[in-house]
């Protein structure tokens, strides 16, 4: 694919999240996110991104089953197409923790984005390991939930029904196609090694070494923030009455 097509595609990305975001910021607001009104617009557009991707990257597979088993060289412009408006969002979404946050509050999210910028970079230039970067896409079904999860805190509604329901859906999912998923891929880059250029190799395996240790200190703070923190306070209260 031509290098303008890229861009066009990458740059139309980024320009849609930044209207996204705009437009987020012109609904209402809860009354307690208004505390930090750029975290809830961040958010919020986060939170598109999820459901769009997440939807398009299952859709990926369904239309291209052939995808499945060759993860290097299958082509499609639907799958291409994916992989470029995702790599526009983060690059809006690195810009505007740049500009909006400390370096010492997402120093980790930036070093993520600068990471995953980097290996899709290399796919939709190449052409080469769609399948491998739409795979890693479905992570963004895990993060519909992860994003729903910190809309509700934001709007104080961390306490009731939905939030109990999003937060079991939230780890469920996470193991799935978060843990499962990064772990499939670690395999599949080892089992095909001799298939991989070294340049690819080194890049992919140092990606899914930082994604699996930023995703395995993610789960234990969801564990220990929704399910055993709730499940102390639930045995202190009993012990009260």
């Amino acid at each position: 694919m031509e290098l303008s097509s890229v861009i066009l595609t990458t740059g139309s990305s980024v320009g849609f999240f930044r209207l996204v975001n705009t437009g987020v910021s012109k609904l209402p607001m809860p009354e307690s996110a208004r505390r930090n009104a750029w975290k809830w617009r961040n958010i919020s557009t986060s939170f598109v991104h999820s459901f769009i991707t997440a939807i398009w990257a299952v859709l990926c597979f369904f239309l291209h089953p052939q995808m499945a088993e060759d993860l290097i060289e299958t082509f499609s412009w639907f799958s291409h197409a994916l992989v470029s408006f995702s790599i526009g969002y983060f690059i809006y979404d690195f810009l505007d923790m740049v500009v909006n946050q400390k370096l010492s509050q997402s120093w980790e999210l930036l070093f993520h984005h600068i990471v995953v910028i980097t290996c899709f970079g290399l796919s939709v230039l190449s052409n080469r390991y769609l399948g491998f970067a739409v795979v890693a896409l479905l992570v963004e079904i895990n993060s519909v939930f992860l994003h729903l999860r910190q809309i509700l805190r934001m709007a104080s509604m961390a306490s009731g029904t939905l939030y109990r329901v999003n937060s079991m859906i939230n780890l469920g999912t996470y193991v799935v196609f978060r843990i499962n998923t990064l772990a499939w891929m670690t395999r599949w880059l080892v089992l095909n090694r001799d298939k991989v250029p070294l340049l690819a190799y080194t890049l992919g395996s140092v990606g899914m070494a930082i994604m699996t240790a930023m995703n395995i200190v993610l789960f234990c703070r969801l564990l220990r923030s929704d399910f055993l923190k709730s499940s102390t306070r639930e045995t202190k209260k009993e012990k009260e009455t």
